[in-house]
């Protein structure tokens, strides 16, 4: 190729990164371990244009020319961002349950009050939330768990090629199912503590009516606190491994790869 011709090449080629940008990018915030609030933006920026670097070669043939007008440029561009939220979506809501785990931990040991800014939910959190969702970050990235979103990314462009409409029905079908294992994963990573507290109110409602002119509450409250965090310290390496299965479990059905 002259270089005539690969400058007549570089509007197009700008245009197909633009749109691959649009799905990577738009995935890559929300993406656990990848797209956390901790992570430098542009650091987040720089993956995500190396990923595009990677599939523009082999993508760059299916992609669709560029629209005439400035309103269809919109309309795909926005079908693409749309793509890419969906499918980071979906995997960012397997690392929720183990932040909502750990919420859920915090209130039934009693650190309700311990509250904090967490840039995951973007909103105050407890720390035990705060605590778990670093715990998903650290666990996607140090084993490796992050690849299998990025290679359903990769393939979603045979699913759902570049310009097709998101089908909205499926794919809220496929957000509610997905939210529903979230919340019912992290319920079974907090059974343990729930247990735990609903039988210290029991003994403690037990022993309150025997010894009615004893103050059981006031040794209670700080007694299921130190219960609460040694039983935690103690399964906190099961919990993880758990919901490190469950995950690769999500994310290995993700559309694309499931």
């Amino acid at each position: 190729m002259s270089e005539a011709e690969w400058l007549g090449q570089l509007p197009l080629l700008a245009f197909q990164a633009a749109l691959l940008m649009a799905r990577i990018g738009a995935c890559g915030m929300v993406l656990p371990g990848l797209g956390e609030a901790d992570v430098p933006a542009t650091l987040r920026l720089g993956l995500a244009l190396a990923v595009v670097a990677l599939l523009l070669p082999v993508l760059a043939p299916g992609l669709p020319p560029e629209p005439a007008g400035i309103g269809g440029l919109a309309a795909l561009v926005a079908t693409e961002v749309a793509v890419g939220l969906w499918l980071g979506w979906l995997a960012r809501l397997a690392s929720f349950a183990l932040v909502t785990a750990g919420q859920a931990i915090g209130f039934l040991i009693g650190l309700s009050s311990l509250l904090g800014q967490d840039p995951v939910q973007g909103a105050q959190g407890l720390a035990t939330g705060r605590l778990m969702g670093m715990a998903a970050a650290i666990l996607a990235l140090s084993t490796g768990l992050y690849a299998l979103p990025l290679r359903a990314l990769a393939e979603s462009y045979a699913l759902l090629p570049a310009g097709a409409p998101l089908p909205a029905g499926p794919a809220a079908e496929a957000v509610v199912a997905a939210t529903a294992g979230s919340f019912a994963l992290a319920m079974r990573l907090a059974a343990p503590l729930l247990l735990l507290a609903v039988l210290l109110q029991a003994g403690s409602g037990l022993l309150a009516r025997a010894a009615p002119q004893a103050q059981i509450f006031v040794i209670a409250a700080p007694a299921q606190t130190l219960a609460g965090i040694a039983l935690l310290a103690a399964l906190l390496p099961l919990i993880l491994e758990h919901w490190l299965a469950a995950a690769q479990a999500a994310f290995s059905v993700l559309p694309g790869l499931g």
